[in-house]
């Protein structure tokens, strides 16, 4: 990967890191409120308690917006690890951040076909899951233009000894 190349990729990761903190802090409140028992606030839409207070809020005990803490925290992990270069991590992150569009996805669904209801706070996760693998995708699509761009010729000793094993 070339300079700017290089730091492109640390700067979309960067704030991919930085988007990643917008959903944890989203999901660690509604964690919080569903374990006191307090109920959600909405202003801007009228669903909240509907949503937070579905069957669809929690699996097997474990509220919904805790895994998406999780999740958020695995990705703002990755992300950074990936903006100071660690390459391993990329595809990693690229995974998770594909299963939670997917599970982003469904929740939508649940909200507009089956609850028939939207919580804010859901629809703020979903904003920011979907800048993710936006932000993710368009990584993608860099490294692989980079990967296929030709690389230049070293230059110096290591060009003239290329030149000789090439026959010039």
């Amino acid at each position: 990967m070339t300079g700017p190349d290089r730091l492109a990729a640390t700067r979309n990761y960067a704030l991919a890191a930085l988007v990643s903190l917008v959903g944890l802090t989203d999901a660690i409140y509604l964690t919080i409120e569903h374990l006191t028992g307090d109920s959600v606030r909405c202003t801007v839409t009228a669903g909240c308690s509907e949503v937070l207070g579905s069957a669809y809020a929690s699996i097997g005990g474990v509220p919904v917006a805790a895994l998406g803490a999780l999740a958020y925290f695995i990705a703002f992990s990755l992300a950074t690890l990936a903006a100071f270069g660690h390459e391993w991590t990329r595809r990693l992150l690229a995974a998770v951040v594909a299963t939670m569009l997917a599970a982003t996805l469904w929740l939508l669904f649940v909200q507009a076909v089956i609850l028939h209801a939207f919580c804010q706070y859901c629809l703020l996760s979903a904003a920011v899951t979907l800048i993710l693998s936006g932000i993710v995708a368009i990584e993608w699509y860099m490294r692989q233009r980079s990967l296929a761009r030709p690389q230049p010729r070293p230059e110096g000793r290591r060009a003239i000894v290329a030149s000789r094993e090439a026959g010039d």
